[in-house]
């Protein structure tokens, strides 16, 4: 299982809802991730709008090419979608910045 971290902005002024919205993901939501591929799937964000994210998978572009494909995923990209900045038009589960992992202690990297 692959680890990938990514990066987005969210709004500073829309932060306290973004995070609202994460207390109460839609149960069929969650199920879609899980069905997909996503695993240990986890957001994190500080006080000035720059959200992390984490998440394991076998591949990380089959599993957003699966989630693409599900009608939950896309109502929720939609509503999700005026919460960020810098997208350029593209959902949130497309314009994110994955970062390069450097070190990893169980594995000595």
């Amino acid at each position: 299982m692959a680890r990938y971290c990514f990066c987005l902005r969210v709004k500073p002024e829309r932060m306290a809802e973004y995070a609202g919205r994460h207390r109460a993901v839609w149960p069929e939501m969650q199920q879609a991730l899980r069905d997909t591929g996503w695993h240990n799937y986890s957001l994190f964000l500080r006080d000035d709008g720059l959200l992390v994210g984490y998440v394991e998978a076998e591949d990380l572009e089959a599993a957003q090419a699966a989630m693409a494909r599900t009608e939950v995923n896309a109502r929720w990209q939609a509503e999700m979608a005026e919460f960020f900045t810098g997208l350029d038009g593209r959902g949130p589960d497309e314009g994110f910045l994955l970062l390069e992992e450097v070190f990893h202690l169980e594995e000595g990297k």
